[in-house]
């Protein structure tokens, strides 16, 4: 192993933590938009689904070199 490489444990749970980011993103984003009267603030709710689905994409297409 390189001194440079990750270790590959740490890349699979890097991968997993960001589908589970994306998985709870996309569920806070569904959740909001069938029960928006509910909802307090839904764009609040809408704004932070987006953020967690972004940032899991951005964890997911990250390369660690």
């Amino acid at each position: 192993m390189s001194k440079n490489e990750a270790p590959v444990g740490l890349t699979i749970m890097e991968k997993l933590i960001a589908l589970v980011l994306i998985a709870v993103g996309a569920l806070t984003f569904y959740s909001t938009y069938t029960n928006i009267a509910s909802a307090i603030n839904p764009v609040f709710f809408y704004a932070a689904g987006l953020v967690l689905v972004v940032l899991g994409i951005v964890l997911l297409t990250a390369n660690t070199d």
